[in-house]
């Protein structure tokens, strides 16, 4: 059975939606709330001592990549960037996963599907091609 365009075009637009919606809460933590962002870089990255002005800068960062995801610019490398960030996350996170049902671990697990959607939007990057600026 085929899927036609139409289908797959709205598809992955829900996609890029959903998973820009995601990374920018996360995004937007390292503004509005720095101390949460940086024991989250030491808990999971092992990464101590980040100040408010490496989030701001991080968030910074990040929030470039983000916009141009969303708007389909610079596909093989914002769609890639972001597959990466979030796998780094998702990665990062092996502790939860091996106590699924210690505190609020199991949420963790909502992690792998947004893993595989970010790897379905990247490998079919060139077929997204709904309300995107670059073509």
């Amino acid at each position: 059975m085929e899927m036609r365009k139409a289908e797959l075009e709205w598809s992955l637009l829900a996609l890029r939606l959903t998973i820009f919606l995601v990374m920018l809460v996360w995004t937007l933590d390292k503004f509005m709330n720095p101390g949460h962002a940086a024991k989250v870089y030491e808990n999971f990255y092992f990464i101590g001592g980040m100040e408010s002005m490496a989030m701001f800068v991080i968030g910074l960062v990040e929030f470039v990549i983000l916009l141009g995801f969303v708007a389909g610019l610079y596909k093989k490398q914002t769609y890639g960037l972001v597959l990466l960030l979030h796998a780094i996350s998702t990665l990062s996170s092996y502790k939860q996963y091996l106590a699924p049902y210690d505190g609020a671990n199991i949420l963790f697990f909502a992690a792998w599907p947004m893993l595989a959607a970010c790897l379905a939007l990247y490998l079919l990057r060139d077929y997204d091609t709904k309300f995107v600026l670059g073509r």
